[in-house]
């Protein structure tokens, strides 16, 4: 029993703040998301109106995602996680779908999204073993994403899915560290989870078994992680085929029909289009269209969706950004942990880049890989820890990028409270 409940108190405190530094980090970032969630709430009705289907702002499902959870063959279980959502969001608001419910809705996004940023500065901080100045830098960067900011008032999937990447990796990367295996019950219940919310994010929880002391070199431990690995797949796909009565041929003729529909967007340049959303729309806000949209039952409505940069301002940005990602992943190319980092971001490059699958409105995806940044970042400034000039300049370069992200995120920002004003 005692075993039981020391595992208990461990769960608690790699979730929830464990010192009063942690606890600090989580209630700002609370503040202030709940700040911006609960007006967007209480004075419009863009987070959830039952008239609008889908697509009010920048390609979010909102009203999909809170009645269904999404489509079961992208988002297996999801269906039970917000069933659970929505009524604790009608208990909250007496079962009214009114101001109350989209409040309820905005805080959970709100306390999931504070959780998420606490996931990073704890990384950063037991981990990576940064100074505390830089990992408020690195939390503040990251907290000021177009992602973080949309998703702390958003009721989606993708808010979900930062939440438990950021918190898997965090786990994985304490177990890396003290050259422990992952239990196979904690690698089942990661990919039913994680996978249960988006199917493609299934295969992120086996990078770091790969990454096990001597799994290579030990026949015992290479089939140990075989077992695990074959665990998981078979607890997930029993549960994915009883989700879906045993109809399986559903899951490749809407595959199918969803890669069709998602990946053959041809208005703009492919290069533009991974510069501008896949890197870029996730961190930093580009230009903004509003289109006319209806919901096929004679209800018009605007929707409001990002265009690609158009200034040269955002693309060197995105380059230097880029470049010192890559500049983090080649100097620690020998750390497992970064590693386990970079593989789980090159999915997502190979998924929306390469096979372009939804490239088109990659901006929404960023919840599945926008943590990268931050970590990466601190392994880079890690790597220079014992070289002050390198480290200096380091730090003059990122707090450059650092301004210019606040100034262009506030600005844009202002922008969409016009919209939500004049149409919400």
């Amino acid at each position: 029993m005692s075993k039981f409940k020391t595992k208990f108190v461990d769960f608690f405190k790699l979730i929830f703040p464990s010192t009063g530094l942690e606890l600090v980090v989580f209630l700002f970032f609370l503040v202030c998301y709940g700040y911006l969630g609960s007006y967007i709430a209480i004075h419009y009705k863009i987070i959830f109106d039952d008239r609008i289907p889908y697509d009010a702002y920048f390609s979010f499902d909102n009203r999909a995602i809170v009645l269904s959870g999404g489509s079961v063959e992208r988002h297996p279980f999801s269906y039970y996680f917000f069933n659970w959502i929505r009524g604790l969001a009608l208990f909250f608001s007496h079962g009214k779908m009114d101001g109350n419910f989209r409040f309820a809705l905005a805080w959970f996004s709100n306390i999931t999204v504070s959780l998420s940023v606490l996931q990073i500065f704890k990384y950063l901080k037991n981990i990576i073993k940064l100074p505390l100045v830089l990992n408020f830098l690195l939390i503040l960067f990251f907290g000021a994403f177009s992602t973080t900011l949309l998703l702390s008032f958003t009721p989606e999937n993708f808010t979900y899915t930062l939440f438990l990447l950021t918190l898997f990796h965090h786990y994985a990367a304490i177990k890396l560290k003290k050259e422990q295996k992952i239990p196979a019950l904690v690698l089942a219940f990661s990919g039913i989870s994680i996978g249960g919310i988006t199917i493609t994010n299934i295969a992120k929880i086996f990078i770091p078994t790969a990454f096990e002391k001597d799994i290579f070199k030990n026949w015992k431990k290479f089939g140990n992680v075989v077992l695990r690995v074959l665990f998981t797949i078979i607890c997930f796909v029993l549960l994915y085929l009883n989700r879906l009565d045993f109809k399986y041929k559903q899951i490749f003729n809407k595959t199918s029909e969803q890669y069709e529909k998602f990946s053959s967007v041809k208005s703009t340049p492919t290069w533009d289009m991974i510069l501008s959303y896949f890197f870029g729309g996730n961190i930093l806000f580009s230009n903004f269209i509003i289109r006319d949209k209806h919901n096929t039952q004679g209800f018009d409505y605007k929707g409001i969706i990002m265009d690609v940069y158009s200034s040269w301002g955002p693309y060197i940005f995105i380059l230097i950004l880029l470049i010192l990602i890559f500049w983090s992943y080649f100097r620690n190319f020998k750390n497992k942990l970064v590693q386990v980092i970079m593989i789980s971001f090159l999915m997502d490059i190979i998924i929306h880049c390469i096979m372009k699958f939804g490239l088109h409105t990659a901006y929404i995806y960023g919840g599945h890989f926008v943590f990268v940044y931050p970590l990466l970042l601190g392994w880079l400034f890690y790597s220079y820890k014992e070289s002050p000039k390198m480290l200096s300049f380091l730090t003059a370069v990122f707090c450059i990028l650092f301004i210019y992200l606040i100034t262009n995120n506030y600005l844009r920002m202002t922008e969409f409270f016009w919209f939500l004003n004049k149409y919400y």
